[in-house]
């Protein structure tokens, strides 16, 4: 089933191929077509008031690893774009480095959904989870 799947590239090779996300400060950790993870530092040009991170810009993260994900998992040939994206936040980010984890929850012939958790890094390797998005992608496919 998954001879048809992409090749894995570099995970920062992969995120040169979305300049927004470059341009947004988003870092690559790992891009597998089971779990792509990216991150995200705080920083006062990405907050809003009080200096709590943008949820613009925690969507935006997520988004960007769902869409990874969804690339990594296509057949050959194909294209991907988003067709559905719905996000539930948690707690507010005052400080540190934001995790996104994507991971497929259904791969189709027409559709893939991405889950992606957004965990905070904390003291000792600690995790806190700030929210959550769940995200459809439509499959391109060459006509």
């Amino acid at each position: 089933m998954t001879s048809h799947r992409r090749q894995a590239p570099a995970a920062q090779g992969l995120l040169a191929l979305m300049p927004f996300a470059a341009w947004l400060g988003i870092t690559a950790e790992r891009a597998e077509a089971q779990q792509v993870v990216l991150c995200l530092p705080w920083a006062p040009e990405r907050c809003t008031t009080g200096g709590v991170l943008h949820g613009g810009a925690l969507v935006a993260l997520a988004d960007s690893a769902a869409g990874m994900c969804a690339y990594l998992n296509l057949p050959k040939g194909a294209s991907t774009s988003t067709i559905e994206l719905k996000t539930n936040f948690f707690a507010a980010v005052r400080g540190g480095q934001v995790r996104a984890v994507a991971a497929p929850l259904h791969l189709g012939g027409s559709v893939a959904v991405i889950q992606t958790d957004l965990f905070q890094d904390g003291p000792h390797g600690a995790r806190h989870r700030v929210g959550q998005t769940t995200q459809t992608q439509a499959v391109l496919r060459p006509r």
